[in-house]
């Protein structure tokens, strides 16, 4: 009759046996009063919090990209954040690039019909002006967050480039002949902002590349290494094509609109795809992981000089390669001139050619190597870092000829091939040496 059985069959059947003995036929089962069998690993034995035990919080979502880990399909967030690396890294580069826009053009004699000191200091100041605000806001934001979450940094910042970028253009196309002075005061405030809301820019793009795996990483710096190249190319195909200075100006700087209007839009593109949720799930379970282990520990400061010394030869390397390379791009590069009337390159591009599209492809060049071939190793890598000190007096004894300076060198290094081997080997040094410091120092 249903729902009626007897004892017997709550015996220990065959499947029951199997179970409850092992292979000698010795039964496992516990005596009585002993603690009971548990499976291991166990929920209840891994300490975690029963909303985490019971799956609160948890959708199916998120479920499914546990059980099954997507892949960076048509690497598209690589090439996400090389773009990202690119609009980093475009505010520096529009601004140096432009050099003889500013020097040549809006600052020269011939424009505004009195001579001053502005086009001759006009890269030492945009360096100091750049530089500094870019480093200190990307120390600041580190430990202080300007602006909240990642996504509040990031969009604030770029619209505040774009603005900046805008207001260059509409002086691009005012006619400031008469007020050279206060055009150049102006230009420095306007890159002074731009580069205050960059270094949180920056420091947020490899925020957000530091929740994927390494070489994505490495995808930033080659961004900004291809921002270089194309920011020289832009700049070489205006000066051809374009009527006048002031045309091929205006065109140049909308360029780099566009590239930061990408930036925007494919930002707000990530969350869509599989391959980043599925690491930013990743990153955030490890950060809740961290936070619970820190609350049972009690008080927790943030561990930045544990950080910092583990860092620190990476951070060294990065000083260093950056020095030897600002250090002589674009301020020296850019005014070491030709000593052969018939060198292959004309006079008119010589700059162009030899100091900035030399070496942003350079650099570039040197970043794709990086992400190849890994050599030397952390320990050794200081090693060729200190060897490129050797660069600066070797750019000093070329044809260096500094507007308003007298010479005090003697130019020992007339022929143009051998300087521009030596262009080469800096920016293919300086791209790979940096790519190399900045993928070891995350790990």
């Amino acid at each position: 009759m249903a729902g009626t059985y007897t004892k017997k069959e709550f015996g220990a059947g065959p499947e029951e046996q199997t179970l409850l003995k092992d292979s000698n036929g010795t039964r496992i089962v516990p005596s009585k009063g002993s603690e009971p069998v548990r499976l291991s690993p166990g929920w209840e034995g891994t300490g975690r919090p029963d909303d985490e035990l019971n799956f609160k919080g948890v959708t199916m979502d998120q479920a499914d990209l546990e059980l099954n880990p997507p892949r960076d399909r048509l690497n598209l967030v690589f090439f996400i954040l090389i773009l990202h690396g690119i609009g980093a890294l475009m505010p520096w580069n529009m601004f140096i690039t432009a050099k003889d826009y500013f020097v040549s053009y809006k600052l020269s004699k011939e424009y505004t019909g009195v001579d001053t000191n502005y086009a001759m200091n006009f890269l030492a100041y945009l360096s100091f002006a750049s530089q500094v605000p870019n480093l200190l806001f990307n120390w600041l934001n580190i430990f202080l967050q300007f602006g909240g979450n990642l996504t509040t940094r990031i969009v604030w910042s770029i619209f505040v480039l774009v603005l900046i970028f805008v207001f260059t253009v509409i002086l691009a196309m005012t006619d400031s002949s008469g007020w050279p002075g206060i055009f150049f005061w102006i230009t420095m405030i306007s890159v002074i902002i731009l580069n205050t809301a960059n270094g949180i820019y920056q420091n947020s793009v490899f925020g957000m590349a530091a929740k994927l795996p390494i070489r994505y990483t490495g995808a930033v710096v080659l961004g900004s290494n291809i921002c270089g190249t194309f920011t020289a190319i832009i700049n070489f195909l205006a000066q051809i094509m374009a009527p006048n200075a002031r045309t091929a100006a205006i065109y140049y700087f909308i360029t780099a609109l566009f590239i930061l209007l990408a930036c925007f839009d494919t930002y707000f593109a990530l969350p869509i795809n599989r391959f980043y949720r599925y690491h930013e799930l990743l990153h955030q379970k490890e950060t809740n992981k961290r936070q619970l282990e820190n609350n049972s520990r009690g008080k927790h400061k943030s561990a930045y000089w544990k950080v910092f010394k583990a860092c620190f030869p990476q951070c060294v390397n990065i000083f260093l390669i950056f020095f030897v390379t600002l250090a002589l791009f674009p301020a020296v590069q850019s005014d070491i001139q030709s000593s052969d009337k018939n060198f292959v390159i004309p006079s008119e591009y010589y700059s162009s050619v030899m100091c900035f599209l030399t070496f942003n492809i350079t650099a570039m060049l040197g970043s794709l190597i990086a992400s190849l071939v890994q050599w030397p190793s952390r320990k050794y890598l200081v090693i060729p870092v200190i060897l490129r000190v050797v660069y600066i007096p070797l750019f000093l004894i070329c044809n260096y000829q500094p507007m308003g300076v007298e010479r005090i060198l003697p130019v020992l290094i007339k022929n143009d091939w051998v300087f521009w081997v030596i262009a080469i080997t800096m920016g293919l040094s300086s791209g790979y040496l940096s790519s190399l410091s900045m993928m070891y120092c995350p790990r």
